[in-house]
């Protein structure tokens, strides 16, 4: 069923719920950075150095495609025969932020019926991080795959810290859902932070820096850039409210947002703030989870599976599945809608350490290369019904001179 046409909400919601009913729930990059509630006022001045951002510096572009679910990720369970299959799937532009305490969830329903060995359906971030989190707890694993890792849709995602980026509509989650989420969310944050300072920096820290013409104001009462306002015309909502937020949830643990008084950067910007977020190199991060899950044992098997009965000719009689996206085709869960984003990587730039949004781009620099995605306005609906895996370079060239762009009049040192 192709996804290019405009979204429909009511259709959307009546198809989903038609074909999957609302969940009971005990349990590939997003749109660009957000606006704290609160934000204090810095006015030392930094020190940066500038990001080369030039389309001849362009080694790759990679598209993901990002399942989402308006009901959120799917946790529950079933049974096919004998076979006990516990559902990891479904996360939107979380899957990263959410990956460990999605699995904490799953590999909790896999272990209260005691197995000896599970399996493992997928290997991208929620596969993987499954199958270790089920390691720990005593299990042997086997990953049934398609792909390994670095070839799977993970590694064309964002691959920053945004827990709460698509994870579900307002109506269908539901409050309740919040709670689970929280407990996904900090778990999840938890956990990254025993990677941080390992070799190759699997999972880091730096500071964002949102850049405006224009005073900020709230992200809530923020108004759209001109022309970009009415969704109408195209079927799909009139903002991004409807999409659920719990964000505020973990303000506790998270870096709050800072107003920077004019002068006090190099950038040429009258309006700047800074962050701070946490993000994932995926070569890094990758191999110290495939380490980890070999040398304790487990196995990976190269399979493709076509239908959900396939699931019940498994050795293992308890099935963690975590397909993503690929569970709308052959699980046929109607209920999954691609998010398309596009990231374009320049050569690495080892002397920078930080993130940039402005004009609807924005920019990070990680030891796999300077990411830069463009955005159209549209918050949490862009990319949303696309089901597109092709690279469109204009796209990519376009974001590049915007970031380079933000560079004229830089003051360095």
């Amino acid at each position: 069923m192709p996804f290019d046409r405009p979204f429909d909400r009511r259709r959307l919601l009546g198809h989903s719920l038609a074909a999957g009913g609302l969940m009971s729930l005990t349990g590939c990059a997003g749109a660009g950075p957000g606006v704290a509630s609160a934000a204090k006022v810095i006015g030392r001045r930094e020190v940066l150095m500038p990001m080369r951002a030039s389309v001849d510096r362009i080694t790759d572009i990679k598209v993901c495609l990002r399942p989402f679910r308006p009901q959120g990720p799917r946790l529950d369970a079933e049974r096919l025969g004998d076979t006990l299959v516990i559902h990891n799937y479904g996360h939107g532009g979380s899957g990263w932020s959410l990956s460990w305490g999605s699995a904490e969830v799953a590999v909790a329903k896999a272990a209260a019926a005691l197995p000896d060995r599970v399996a493992v359906v997928g290997c991208g971030i929620i596969g993987l991080t499954s199958a270790v989190m089920a390691q720990r707890a005593g299990m042997q694993v086997t990953i049934y795959t398609k792909e390994v890792f670095s070839r799977t849709r993970s590694v064309r995602a964002n691959g920053s810290w945004t827990p709460d980026s698509r994870i579900a509509l307002t109506q269908p989650a539901g409050e309740a859902f919040g709670a689970l989420w929280e407990r996904m969310a900090r778990f999840s944050w938890k956990s990254f932070r025993s990677y941080l300072g390992l070799p190759g920096n699997p999972v880091d820290f730096s500071d964002s820096y949102r850049l405006s013409d224009r005073p900020h104001v709230e992200r809530e009462e923020e108004a759209p850039p001109p022309g970009k306002g009415d969704y109408a015309s195209t079927g799909m909502p009139q903002d991004s409210s409807e999409f659920a937020s719990y964000s505020e949830r973990i303000e506790d643990i998270t870096p709050a947002v800072e107003t920077m008084e004019p002068g006090s950067t190099p950038f040429a910007a009258p309006y700047v703030r800074r962050g701070s977020n946490m993000f994932f190199n995926f070569a890094s991060y990758g191999h110290y989870l495939m380490q980890e899950f070999l040398e304790n044992g487990g196995k990976i098997e190269i399979r493709e599976f076509h239908e959900p009965g396939e699931l019940a000719q498994l050795k293992e009689k308890v099935v963690i599945n975590c397909p993503g996206y690929a569970a709308r085709d052959w699980w046929r869960d109607a209920t999954l809608i691609p998010v398309r984003g596009q990231t374009a990587w320049l050569i690495p730039q080892a002397e920078v350490h930080y993130g940039l949004y402005t004009n609807n781009v924005s920019a990070l620099s990680k030891t796999d290369g300077l990411m830069i995605q463009a955005f159209h306005g549209l918050g949490d609906m862009e990319g949303l019904g696309n089901s597109s895996e092709l690279p469109d370079r204009a796209e990519s060239e376009a974001a590049v001179a915007v970031i380079a762009k933000a560079f004229a009049g830089f003051r360095q040192g």
